[in-house]
């Protein structure tokens, strides 16, 4: 099954970026997600790896994801080693100076689950849709908080600069 959700974030795309490569931003929101560890030799940028559990409905899935695609400041993509087969991706795109859009992309599938794994698929697509479209909003929220911080922090640093 593939999915695809998108937001519009007030902020450039390098502060959605910079927010999306630490991993440590993870927890904060990503809906769903109930472990999220660094597992490789680095903790972001092509290569790095992370074992992650996920909750859908009553379970709790997940595995280890590898980033395949690390291009700054407009793709963040995975694919998982072990576990749930799945494929992710966020895109980020400005579509007008200090707008964002992102876009996150997911497929996933139950390898030789036969009928029952096409049924169990078909069932996950509402809950997933919806813990996505959570990861969004989520997003949104974190990284214009951060946007504005940043704001902040330069407002300030010019008027300390002025009154020097």
């Amino acid at each position: 099954m593939r999915i695809n959700e998108s937001t519009l974030v007030a902020a450039p795309p390098e502060t959605v970026w910079n927010y999306l490569a630490d991993p440590e931003n993870y927890l904060h929101f990503m809906s769903g997600i109930t472990h999220w560890e660094v597992t490789g030799d680095h903790a972001n940028g092509l290569g790095a790896r992370y074992r992650i559990l996920l909750r859908v409905g009553a379970a709790e899935v997940g595995g280890l994801v590898e980033m395949v695609e690390w291009n700054e400041p407009f793709d963040i993509a995975w694919h998982s080693v072990t576990g749930v087969d799945n494929r992710g991706r966020f895109r980020i795109r400005e579509q007008r100076p200090g707008r964002t859009r992102i876009e996150y992309r997911l497929a996933y599938g139950m390898v030789g689950g036969g009928i029952a794994g096409l049924l169990t698929e078909v069932a996950a697509v509402y809950p997933m849709r919806q813990q996505m479209r959570r990861t969004l909003r989520q997003l949104k929220r974190q990284v214009e908080h951060e946007q504005r911080r940043l704001e902040t922090e330069r407002r300030r640093a010019g008027r300390q600069r002025v009154g020097a």
